[in-house]
């Protein structure tokens, strides 16, 4: 009596365990980020500091208003990945559709700063696809 795969369905890689981890340390690398940004933000000196950038870059009108709207940007940014760090990590843990391709969102926004091209190559890899019930 021999347990194995049926001959349809190969063995998924042994790195797929270790999938989900990696979107894991995305979102705490971003939540850092984030906690960074908020505690600059609270502190009276680190909002000095970010007027007398915007300064020094040019700007001189609505400082405060530019300051606003690049930390608004900033935030939604953070906590968008945050998000789908989080996202694709549950899902890959599970092995849902969802988290699959929560993934490939990540790690196609990862891979335009170079990154993310391998995470994204093995997700999409045939037996990646497969092991998410996605043919």
């Amino acid at each position: 009596m021999s347990t194995s795969r049926p001959p349809s369905q190969p063995a998924p890689s042994r790195y797929l365990k270790w999938l989900p981890y990696l979107f894991a340390a995305g979102a705490i690398f971003w939540l850092v980020q984030l906690t960074q940004a908020a505690a600059m933000v609270a502190a009276p000196v680190g909002r000095d500091q970010l007027q007398h950038a915007l300064v020094n870059a040019g700007i001189t009108r609505n400082v405060s208003s530019v300051l606003v709207l690049y930390l608004g940007i900033v935030f939604f940014f953070e906590v968008a990945a945050v998000v789908l760090h989080g996202t694709a990590y549950y899902g890959l843990r599970r092995r849902r559709i969802w988290g699959w391709i929560c993934a490939v969102i990540v790690a196609g926004a990862w891979s335009l700063v170079v990154v993310g091209i391998p995470v994204l190559v093995f997700l999409l890899q045939r037996q990646t696809r497969q092991a998410y019930g996605i043919s």
